[in-house]
Order: C-alpha cells, then sequence, then structure tokens
C-alpha cells in the first residue's frame, strides 16, 4: 500500500483508487479533482448529473463542502455514525457540481470500515465513494473482482470488505425521507 504521502500526491493528481468499504468495494478519488471524478464517471459510465457519496473518518472533512449543520441535525447524524448511513445534506455555495450534479444536496458518510477510514486520514481528505462497478451491473466485494473490473486504469487497495449485504442507507436530512433502506 501507498504511503500517507505518496496518496496524497496520487489523489491530488487525478488518481483513482478502489478500497473496500462495509459492503463492497468503492471507487475513490480527491473529491475536489475534476479530473479524478472525470476518470471514475468514465470508468462506471455514470452521468455527473446523479452525484456523488463521499466518505470521511469524521465529520469536519466534509466542512467546506456542505452548508453549517444546525445543533439538532448534528445531533440526527451522530445517531448513525460512524456507519453505514449516508445522509444527504445541503451543500456548500462553492461545493463542486461534479459532486452534487444537479442536487442541492451533497451524499456524505462517515465510515466506519477501518481501512478507508485509515485511507481518508492517511489522504487527510474526504473521499469520493461510488460502489466499484459498471452502471448497472453488481459492485466488486473483492481485491481480484476489481482488478478484472478496472486493470491498470485504478490502484487497487487490497482488503476485506465489512461483511454488509446491502449498500449504506441513504436518508435526506431536511425531510427525514429515505430513499434507500
Amino acid at each position: 500500500m501507498m504511503n500517507a504521502r505518496e496518496l496524497r500526491h496520487y489523489l491530488r493528481h487525478g488518481g483513482v483508487i478502489a478500497y473496500p468499504t462495509e459492503s463492497c468495494f468503492g471507487l475513490g478519488c480527491d473529491p475536489h479533482s475534476r479530473l479524478g471524478v472525470q476518470r471514475i464517471l468514465r470508468l462506471k459510465g455514470r452521468p455527473q448529473r446523479k452525484g456523488l457519496i463521499l466518505i470521511g473518518d469524521q465529520q469536519t472533512r466534509f466542512k467546506r463542502l456542505i452548508a453549517p449543520l444546525s445543533p439538532e441535525q448534528q445531533a440526527r447524524v451522530a445517531t448513525t455514525w460512524p456507519g453505514p448511513h449516508t445522509w444527504l445534506v445541503p451543500h456548500a455555495e462553492d461545493c463542486p457540481i461534479w459532486l452534487h450534479g444537479r442536487h442541492p444536496s451533497l451524499a456524505v458518510r462517515v465510515t466506519a470500515h477501518p481501512l478507508s477510514a485509515r485511507l481518508c486520514r492517511m489522504a487527510g481528505m474526504a473521499l469520493v465513494s461510488t460502489s466499484a462497478n459498471k452502471a448497472g451491473h453488481a459492485p466488486a466485494k473483492t481485491t481480484r473482482k476489481c482488478r478484472q473490473l478496472f486493470g491498470q486504469r485504478v490502484r487497487v487497495i487490497a482488503g476485506l470488505t465489512g461483511g454488509a449485504r446491502k449498500p449504506s442507507t441513504i436518508q435526506d436530512l431536511i425531510t427525514g425521507r429515505i430513499l434507500r433502506p
């Protein structure tokens, strides 16, 4: 595995990694790297308008990308984090469009997966986290499958998924509506 300095350099220059999360492997990059996000979208065959999920090892990783949360909202997200619960929260005015797509909110999650959290700490940032698959296909669950799918186009971080059978719950923080149970 890369050391922290190598990882930061790789991500800041548009590199894409595949890494284990709670339920499957994810494709990730520096959320501020338009090149990295474009590479992920091409690998998946996914349109930008859909938006992406970001993961962090702590809530402060999202500070510049989301609007300030009220104490009540902070308490609400704290009941599910860290863990496989993604919240849709209003994005900051200067949040890059390639992250939120056509939506007024940004999807964020504080991960409970030890390796995913370690990667965020090493990188010193939140990471884009979208399932490692082609759009419409099942996500990769193993290091080997990621290498088969993406070859040398991504750096695969070897490890095991957290064993969750389904992707994270997605819930709108403002309305409370659950979009994906």
